[in-house]
């Protein structure tokens, strides 16, 4: 298994179940090596079988690829963790996990895997009033459930997402096995750049989601049609200063920050120019007008999305 994170991943969040194997062995032939996966994506399935047919086909082997993926809220209880890992790597078709990650700071009553998989939100969606359930499960002892892992050989590391940096301060006053990586919603609206220090300051890798920002978000309802950072002033100049596109211009401010980045599509053109960032460089100037655009809007926000979409107010960020 590879040691250092490919620093563009390919995201597998929103991706049909029936396009998720072919997109994957196109994101193979495109280059890609480094795969973001959840068990909530509900594709998890079909990205195994991509993944099996791009090894089968020579086009890569398990030991150049970074497969990443995520525990859900409903498995937060230390008996579950290991149900929920051993769930995706069947499903994966794999043996270990590169990376395993607590995907929100949220615990939800258990929903057993033979009910429904993945569980989602809801507790029972078929309820007069289907609401989230919480559960009193204390993010050490999931946490501590996470370490179980990597001692029994499932996962190489462990890791969190969507920690604010007072959970990241708490995290690193208990882990016996230290966080490789923080994930977060980070963009040139969302620059994210106290927390991304923080990080750094305790030698934790961070990795962008939505690092294109509003995109994907417009089919969900949960962004603004005028918020797209693609037509953003500071992006379109530094675009044509370099002979780029906004979105590469995008994905190379957030690599060039320090973070990963995993952008998500199913066109195989859009897959090549999402990789082709490593030729050129953004300027002081250039990084300091995107940076500029901050506004500290989050689009993927639970205290938002929770309320309108599961009847229950759950905000985790202040």
């Amino acid at each position: 298994m590879r040691e250092d994170m490919p620093r563009v991943g390919f995201g597998l969040w929103k991706i049909p179940q029936g396009e998720t194997a072919s997109a994957v062995v196109e994101a193979v032939r495109a280059g890609y090596r480094h795969f973001d996966s959840a068990a909530d994506y509900a594709n998890e399935a079909q990205t195994g079988e991509g993944l099996a047919q791009a090894m089968a086909e020579g086009l890569v082997a398990r030991e150049d690829l970074w497969i990443t993926s995520k525990l859900w809220n409903t498995f937060h209880a230390p008996e579950h963790v290991e149900e929920a890992c051993r769930k995706t790597l069947s499903d994966l078709r794999l043996d270990c996990l590169d990376l395993y990650l607590i995907h929100f700071p949220i615990a939800l009553q258990y929903v057993p895997i033979e009910k429904r998989y993945p569980p989602e939100w809801l507790v029972d969606p078929d309820a007069e009033s289907p609401r989230m359930v919480r559960a009193r499960v204390p993010l050490h002892e999931t946490w501590r459930a996470m370490e179980a892992l990597v001692e029994k050989g499932l996962v190489k590391r462990i890791g969190v997402c969507n920690y604010n940096s007072g959970l990241l301060h708490d995290l690193m006053s208990y882990a016996r096995v230290r966080p490789h990586t923080l994930q977060i919603e980070a963009h040139p609206y969302l620059t994210q750049e106290r927390l991304i220090r923080l990080a750094g300051d305790y030698g934790v890798e961070v990795t962008a989601f939505s690092p294109l920002g509003a995109q994907s978000y417009f089919e969900l309802d949960m962004a603004e049609a005028g918020e797209s950072l693609l037509g953003a002033a500071p992006v379109m100049v530094a675009a044509e200063a370099h002979g780029k596109t906004p979105a590469q211009v995008l994905l190379r401010w957030g690599v060039q920050r320090g973070t990963a980045v995993i952008p998500k599509t199913s066109k195989p053109e859009r897959m090549r120019e999402n990789l082709a960032i490593d030729d050129f460089e953004l300027s002081a100037v250039e990084m300091a007008a995107i940076s500029a655009l901050n506004q500290n809007r989050r689009f993927n926000d639970p205290g938002t999305f929770t309320e309108a979409a599961f009847g229950t107010f759950h905000p985790i960020y202040d």
